[in-house]
């Protein structure tokens, strides 16, 4: 049995008021500003002490610092109804990775967790480095998952987390011995209404490349089987209403479909051809839509080589047709090993490896429309916020979390939260009076609508800075020199509202 490790942060909330950074610089101490040149400097002091650091519709709700609390992670979340989140790490902890649970706190930030360290047992026979290997729930609140190396034979687990009064135990389910039943399992797992699990292999099964696995519970026991050998990539799989099983390869998307007798029937729907503009490497994991169209991303191919956006429809006689959504350039984000996630609105959402301002990645929206799907940049990762986003983001109660492998504080990973729906804001500036006589107090007053949250800044451009309260920020002086001095307001924005900025307004001094 493995006891928890809590580590508190105050970082974020998704209660509107907290997320993200939040500066609270000091007003500008009073002095007499004798030219415009000064002024102009003060300028760009202001902006760069209250600009945050990352764009303001994504927030850090945790920082990996490694030890004791994980370091890596590269797996998709998992939400439950309260709104924890619980994911793994590929290293920390005591070294070879955890599971650890996010869960909101009453400070407004977030409280990790380590449910389990990996390598806890001699030899690593309970697991290690669970690898974009994110974790299952079953209806009795158990916890299910895959490690990459470690177990009897060294090739892997799946393995079983229980909850308990005194923490969380670990229960080794299968160990993976190389061939012919697969080896280095990864991406996790999927539960089917019978409580069987499935998943794959990157290396092993009867080619020694990868393996689809059923594991099935019996009196107390789980049975593995190879149910498809498959050129593995870091890829899971996903299943639709019927019980079919969609998984990619290198080169194909595939469907295996229940035969009836306890089988299954492996069939290749779509493949892509080496370098292609048509998109080449489907890492990340399939989604499918209502109507069973398959929707992925490829990490290479394009027109740019650097991976599109896919669909595939079924059509007539039973062939599968590929769609292209939309084309990374590389520089707009490119390189996705992240699969997608839908809203409500039918819109998708995924990560980017490379590209957008920081050369660190995007996280980006594909916006469904009569005419096909719109792209666009939600935020750019700069190490930071995150650095490298492996895994599917997750949509839960409006907004996108996700993680990533370096970046944050420490350098170490984090976890983030995104709002692809944050409110547009309208800055407006007014001051009083206006014109004035040299040492006159002077009242600048910022108007931000809709209004967000008290506490937060306004800089007053050229002059100083004052807090939000009721959708109204004043800031007062009589250091301005004679003459006209010219002053806007801008908002910075949080997770949920936008940032704007005034028009310029001119301030006379007599």
């Amino acid at each position: 049995m493995q006891s928890a490790v809590t580590n508190s942060v105050t970082k974020g909330s998704l209660n509107i008021s907290a997320v993200g950074p939040r500066i609270r610089s000091a007003r500008v101490a009073a002095a007499v500003i004798r030219s415009t040149m000064t002024l102009a400097v003060l300028s760009v002091l202001l902006l760069s002490a209250t600009h945050p650091a990352k764009a303001q519709t994504e927030a850090v709700l945790y920082n990996f610092t490694g030890n004791p609390d994980g370091a890596n992670p590269e797996s998709r979340l998992t939400a439950d109804s309260a709104g924890n989140l619980y994911g793994t790490t590929y290293s920390g902890g005591l070294g070879s990775g955890t599971v650890f649970e996010l869960s909101p706190n009453s400070s407004g930030g977030w409280t990790e967790t380590v449910l389990y360290n990996f390598c806890s047992e001699s030899n690593c026979g309970d697991g290690a480095n669970p690898t974009y290997a994110y974790v299952t729930f079953d209806s009795q609140g158990n916890l299910y998952g895959t490690a990459y190396a470690g177990g009897a034979n060294g090739y892997g687990v799946v393995y079983k987390l229980t909850p308990g009064q005194s923490g969380w135990t670990e229960t080794v389910l299968y160990s993976f011995a190389n061939s012919p039943d697969g080896a280095n399992p990864v991406n996790g797992l999927i539960m089917d209404a019978a409580g069987n699990l499935y998943g794959t292999t990157y290396a092993g099964g009867s080619g020694g490349n990868g393996s689809v696995f059923e594991l099935t519970p019996s009196g107390g026991n789980w049975t593995e089987e190879v149910i498809y050998n498959i050129s593995s990539t870091y890829s899971g799989l996903a299943m639709d209403a019927h019980g079919n099983i969609v998984g990619t390869t290198y080169r194909t998307v595939f469907k295996l479909k229940p035969n009836g007798s306890g089988g299954w029937n492996p069939n290749v729907i779509f493949t892509f051809a080496n370098g292609a503009k048509k998109g080449t490497d489907p890492n990340g994991t399939p989604v499918l839509d209502s109507a069973g169209n398959i929707y992925g991303t490829t990490y290479a191919g394009g027109a740019d080589n650097a991976g599109l956006v896919y669909k595939l429809s079924l059509g007539t006689g039973g062939k599968w047709t590929e769609q292209i959504l939309h084309t990374f350039d590389g520089i707009y984000g490119g390189k996705p090993l992240a699969g997608l996630v839908f809203d409500s609105a039918g819109n998708l959402y995924g990560t980017t490896t490379q590209g957008g301002r920081f050369s660190d990645g995007v996280i980006y929206e594909m916006v469904a429309g009569s005419s096909g799907y719109t792209f666009r940049t939600l935020n750019a990762f700069m190490g930071e916020n995150g650095n490298g986003s492996y895994a599917s983001m997750i949509m839960a109660g409006g907004y996108l979390y996700g993680t990533t492998y370096q970046g944050g504080s420490s350098g170490n990973g984090a976890v983030f939260a995104a709002n692809a729906k944050a409110t547009v804001t309208t800055t407006t500036i007014t001051s009083s009076p206006n014109p004035s006589n040299y040492g006159d107090l002077v009242t600048f007053t910022a108007t931000v609508t809709p209004a967000p949250p008290d506490g937060e800044l306004i800089t007053f451009e050229m002059i100083g800075q004052a807090p939000l309260s009721g959708g109204k920020a004043v800031f007062q002086t009589s250091t301005l020199p004679v003459g006209k001095t010219r002053v806007r307001a801008i908002y910075f924005g949080d997770l949920n509202f936008l940032p704007s900025r005034s028009a310029w307004m001119t301030q006379v001094i007599k």
